[in-house]
């Protein structure tokens, strides 16, 4: 199959490997022109995943007109706060991609003020066009070296239209391999949603980790950041049954609890006295969770839904509160059945 991989990030540049390996015809598209550049006479990713070679097959492009020509799908591997643009730069250049099918975000979060889930971004960026979301608890270096995972992928048809379910189960089947396990689900409002509250989470679990309070704290912590994120998706019209599978406490478990995690560290260096404002920049790689905080808690807020969690998060970034003082809000809310 004919793979665009759009930004070349860690994640990006590690799943243009996943497929190369998988004998597809892959080309990564970085935004700057030159990091293409560099990526080109390199074959390395040094800024963002140092240690991995790219191999030949994977063709390096900037300019999106001529990449996606005869492309069948793209992914695009950028944070969820460009989403809009990405998938904007692919509109533009999209006259001659007579081949292209479906467009699937790898994004994990909420558009700010919009609220909106990167399919629902895209949709409006894309018309005329399936699009979809993959996600799961993936670090990019475990990916890029080869080791096993799973993830879901859940696809929107395009408006008016109808899903083409055997090509999608054709897309299934070439992103799967030997080291990636890809699962179909049809709840994508559940899946998108799972993948931005994780995200919310890590960094209060990080913020465990940085005041050192033990695994019986953290166990508990996402005991209830689980409950809390299906109480949250049903009521955003989600199935509560897709939080419990990878999309949701699978990439909870791995986010919350990875070394890599730059959520969980986020939180931890929280945790540890540090400034969420200073953090955020001086930080080379996109936090998620930070702006996905911030646009959960507003719609959460609109719709009167109940999360306390998410709320204290919010606090933690943006109001300035020190997160014992967070954990001891949580710890004295009123007593309850579980």
């Amino acid at each position: 199959m004919n793979i665009v991989v759009v930004g070349a990030g860690a994640w990006g540049t590690a799943f243009a490997l996943h497929l190369s390996r998988l004998g597809h015809t892959v080309t990564l598209a970085p935004r700057r022109f030159e990091q293409a550049l560099a990526l080109a006479s390199t074959r390395e990713n040094a800024d963002y995943l140092p240690g991995f070679a790219l191999p030949q097959s994977v063709q390096i492009g900037h300019e999106l007109t001529p990449v996606l020509m005869e492309a069948e799908l793209v992914l695009l591997a950028c944070p969820s706060q460009a989403l809009r643009e990405t998938a904007a730069r692919v509109q533009a250049s999209r006259g001659l991609a007579t081949r292209l099918r479906l467009v699937v975000s790898l994004a994990k979060g909420l558009e700010l003020g919009t609220h909106l889930r990167p399919t629902e971004v895209m949709a409006a960026a894309l018309p005329g066009l399936a699009v979809g979301s993959l996600t799961g608890p993936t670090n990019a270096a475990e990916v890029a070296a080869g080791k096993p995972a799973a993830m879901v992928l859940a696809a929107a048809a395009p408006a008016g239209g109808a899903l083409d379910e055997e090509f999608l189960a054709a897309v299934q089947a070439a992103l799967s391999g030997p080291t990636l396990r890809v699962y179909r689900g049809d709840d994508v409002a559940g899946v998108e949603f799972g993948g931005c509250l994780k995200n919310v989470y890590a960094i209060a679990a990080g913020c465990c980790d940085g005041l050192r309070l033990g695994d019986n704290t953290k166990a508990a912590l996402l005991t209830r950041a689980l409950a809390e994120m299906v109480r949250v998706g049903a009521a955003l019209g989600a199935k509560p049954e897709t939080f419990y599978g990878l999309g949701g406490f699978g990439d909870l478990v791995a986010t919350c609890t990875g070394g890599w995690s730059r959520n969980r560290t986020f939180g931890q260096h929280l945790g540890e006295g540090k400034k969420a404002d200073e953090l955020i920049a001086a930080s080379k790689s996109v936090v998620e969770g930070y702006k996905t905080t911030r646009s959960f808690f507003e719609l959460v807020r609109e719709r009167g839904i109940d999360a306390p969690i998410l709320a204290e998060t919010h606090a933690i970034l943006y109001d300035g509160k020190p997160p014992a003082e967070a954990l001891a809000a949580l710890m004295g809310r009123e007593l309850k059945r579980e």
